[in-house]
């Protein structure tokens, strides 16, 4: 599916006004609590989060999916997870980052802490399947703190490939807007105070410099980057690509020119992404990503 026509046609201060909004929502959520049985069982009969499922010989590692920034183990996956499970993958998905008394709004809490999230449940995934390795495909915030687990908590010895769909591997500057933070006092304070996760993500934060330190990857592990010139979040978008041996830093417009998802769409719904993720997970079965791949 290409959304054909482009959100950003939206004045870009309107945008960057409703994200905030979004923000200060989540900031003042009531405390009802989310309930993770209904998301479980809804994402299991769509054939996901089934521990039951063995990979097979053709797909011998489970996938693991990681949200991003607001997102949740279900709603960021509704279509990439069952595209993967149809081709024969055993899929999983998580939480991560949970704020107290925020349900469904997730991956805002500190990024160390929930890359150590990460990396129980991949023990989890690995224990229920018998895989010595699992893939990683995250979307924003999840494709970017993984590097974490995998560079700092061991998770290179369990992680086969990572593919980063849009991700913050250097940071953001939010088309600028977080050059602007030292101009308002206070602000950058509430925002690392309530939602370190964000405040995490701005590029040259300490947490960005740690993780960038000493080289983007970690020997053993296949890296695929998946971006769009067309993103407001993750800017410039060609900080999200990585450099080092065994990366591929693909532009999703060098596939399909036609293709005009932003941030979000890449992640979501964006078929033409998606097959380049299928074509990253078994490079040997891989096929040529184009236009046509939305029928695929």
């Amino acid at each position: 599916m290409l959304p054909w026509i482009r959100a950003a046609r939206v004045p870009r201060t309107r945008s960057l006004l409703a994200a905030l909004l979004l923000a200060l929502t989540v900031l003042v959520a009531p405390t009802a609590t989310a309930s993770a049985a209904p998301a479980a069982e809804a994402a299991t009969s769509r054939g996901w989060n089934d521990y039951s499922c063995k990979p097979s010989a053709a797909h011998p590692r489970p996938v693991v999916l990681v949200h991003g920034t607001f997102g949740n183990s279900i709603d960021n996956w509704l279509v990439l997870a069952p595209y993967l499970v149809n081709r024969g993958y055993c899929v999983f998905s998580l939480d991560y980052g949970q704020l107290p008394g925020v349900p469904f709004f997730h991956g805002l809490g500190p990024i160390e802490k929930s890359a150590e999230q990460l990396d129980v449940f991949v023990d989890k995934v690995l224990d229920a399947t018998g895989a010595p390795k699992a893939d990683i495909v995250g979307h924003s915030q999840g494709g970017m703190m993984p590097n974490y687990y995998l560079k700092f908590l061991g998770g290179a010895d369990k992680v086969n490939a990572l593919v980063g769909i849009a991700p913050d591997n250097h940071g953001t500057t939010l088309l600028g807007l977080t050059k602007l933070l030292p101009f308002f006092p206070g602000v950058e304070k509430f925002i690392s105070d309530k939602t370190p996760g964000l405040a995490d993500q701005v590029a040259g934060s300490p947490f960005i410099t740690k993780l960038t330190a000493g080289g983007d990857t970690v020997p053993g592990v296949r890296y695929t980057v998946i971006a769009t010139k067309y993103d407001q979040v993750v800017t410039p978008y060609r900080t999200q690509y990585l450099d080092g041996p065994n990366v591929r830093n693909v532009l999703l417009q060098d596939l399909c020119p036609l293709d005009l998802s932003e941030h979000v769409a890449i992640g979501t719904i964006d078929r033409v992404a998606f097959h380049e993720v299928a074509n990253a997970l078994d490079p040997a079965r891989a096929t040529p990503t184009t236009c046509a791949s939305v029928i695929g």
